[in-house]
């Protein structure tokens, strides 16, 4: 035992003078300011302050942006007539702002047609004029027949619908009065990942809801509006968001904290349907663009470059092109064009297929989301400075952008054909289908447009239009042919997925 002790004496002595330097290191530079610490952790500077930690001037700036959003933020009620048949055109609907009727959805499937005085969805929206411009997403008003506004004070108006976007999800309404608080578009480019931003709206019927987060990510691409709406060219370049965002929030502000408007409220991704830390707002130099353009010409305009494209940061679909086309194409950055459209700007600027679009001016172009964003910014006409990769040299050419039938001038709703006004295209029926089903006339309705005209009155994809204004109709030159020119009500008979003929009207735009 004696010797064992006379063994570890040695070390508790070297662990006791170990222990008395520390506490006299520690000792010595705590009561000498002027010296530098020179331990792993240093202090923080007077400036700096802790990533993640609710500091009192952080706070500040919350309580600033919350100040000046929460009033300029509302509550948009969605009524319209739903039956049994159509509920299930309400999936989209609900999935991307919820229930307002606390999960008694399947209820109210089941029922024939939804109360007159409940509204049948509820989303949120932004003023953005002191004289009642509101802004808002396409799917929170989609299929109304009244929009209710309620602003933060409770006080109620029934807006108008100026227009909307299903490609982008924006939308534009109105409201008559005067003197109302609004936000300032901010200029989404200069957002940064990791920049606090507050989200506000009205999720799960809880009005005037501020969360707080950071920007996430920047030029996300998700998906949704092509194969959940009804978006024929679809621009997604999101604004990905970790501030909560749950149904019932789309359409409301997404703000830097100088209150100033970074985005709009789409989407969020998860596997309940409720906050799961991935929300996405539509930037806000895209939403401007929209509801400028509805407001001035009453229609997007859209410009196209021309080309078929195919985005190399997509492994499977790079692996697929290379399968069938039996190419040899690497997974990397940008955009391989596959060839052209008819009428396209950017083959007549010089481009060719297999040319690898790496920038739009001075934007990088790393996937699909960035060159749809880059491009569907802008309108026709507007030149654009492409630089492309051929057998590994780069190059530049300047595009003009061109609408989708080929003209590089905006157009009004003056300038719309009969077809694009009331937002649907018709393929005439067969012989044999008439006789078949008992008709004398009819013309079957595709490409119908989310919010258009024939879908407001019910009119979907598939539908067969007999009559228009009391006149049979077999092809769509009938249609452009009674219509043309026409002013007033139309008056429309049409016959649904179960045979059964409605007859319903709109007044032509």
């Amino acid at each position: 035992m004696k010797s064992t002790l006379k063994k570890l004496l040695p070390f508790a002595v070297v662990g006791v003078i170990s222990g008395a330097t520390t506490v006299g290191g520690l000792h010595y530079f705590g009561h000498n300011s002027n010296n530098g610490d020179q331990s792993y952790f240093t202090t923080a500077a007077p400036n700096t302050s802790f990533a993640g930690m609710n500091t009192g001037a952080v706070g500040d700036d919350f309580v600033k942006a919350a100040k000046t959003t929460v009033p300029a933020v509302v509550t948009i009620k969605n009524y319209q007539s739903r039956t049994a048949s159509r509920a299930s055109e309400q999936d989209l609907f609900d999935f991307f702002f919820g229930d307002p009727f606390g999960g008694r959805g399947q209820q109210r499937q089941k029922q024939q047609q939804a109360p007159e005085n409940m509204p049948s969805g509820m989303g949120s929206g932004v003023i953005i004029s002191p004289d009642g411009y509101i802004i808002s997403n396409n799917h929170v008003v989609a299929g109304a027949n009244k929009l209710e506004v309620v602003l933060s004070n409770k006080k109620s108006y029934i807006a108008t619908l100026v227009g909307t976007d299903p490609n982008t999800d924006i939308s534009l309404l109105k409201i008559e009065e005067k003197g109302l608080p609004y936000l300032n578009f901010a200029n989404s480019d200069n957002i940064d990942v990791g920049q606090w931003v507050l989200a506000v709206g009205n999720p799960l019927g809880l009005n005037s809801t501020v969360t707080a987060g950071i920007v996430s990510a920047k030029g996300r691409g998700i998906g949704i509006l092509g194969s959940q709406g009804k978006a024929t060219n679809p621009i997604e370049s999101f604004i990905q968001t970790d501030a909560a965002i749950n149904p019932g929030n789309s359409g409301g502000a997404l703000v830097n904290t100088n209150g100033e408007l970074i985005g709009i409220n789409s989407a969020i991704q998860s596997t309940t349907g409720y906050y799961q830390g991935y929300g996405f707002a539509v930037p806000a130099n895209l939403a401007r663009k929209i509801v400028e353009d509805i407001k001035k010409f009453g229609i997007v305009q859209r410009g196209f470059l021309g080309v078929q494209s195919l985005d190399l940061s997509n492994d499977q679909l790079v692996t697929s092109y290379n399968k069938q086309f039996k190419t040899t194409l690497k997974v990397g950055s940008g955009i391989y064009i596959t060839g052209f459209g008819e009428n396209s700007g950017a083959e007549d600027a010089g481009l060719k297929k297999g040319d690898i679009i790496t920038k739009v001016d001075n934007y990088d172009i790393t996937d699909f989301a960035d060159l749809s964003m880059s491009i569907g910014s802008k309108r026709p006409g507007d030149k654009v400075q492409v630089t492309y990769v051929r057998n590994g040299k780069e190059g530049t050419t300047s595009v003009t952008l061109r609408d989708q039938k080929g003209g590089t001038s905006t157009r009004t709703k003056a300038d719309l054909s009969v077809t694009e006004k009331i937002g649907a295209e018709f393929d005439p029926l067969t012989e044999r289908f008439k006789t078949e089903y008992g008709l004398n006339s009819g013309v079957v309705a595709k490409n119908v447009s989310e919010g258009s005209e024939m879908a407001k009155i019910g009119i979907v994809d598939n539908y067969i239009i007999i009559e228009v204004n009391g006149k049979p109709v077999n092809s769509q030159k009938d249609v452009e042919k009674t219509l043309e020119k026409y002013q007033g009500n139309v008056q429309v008979k049409f016959v649904d997925d179960y045979g059964r003929i409605y007859t319903k009207g709109f007044k032509m735009p």
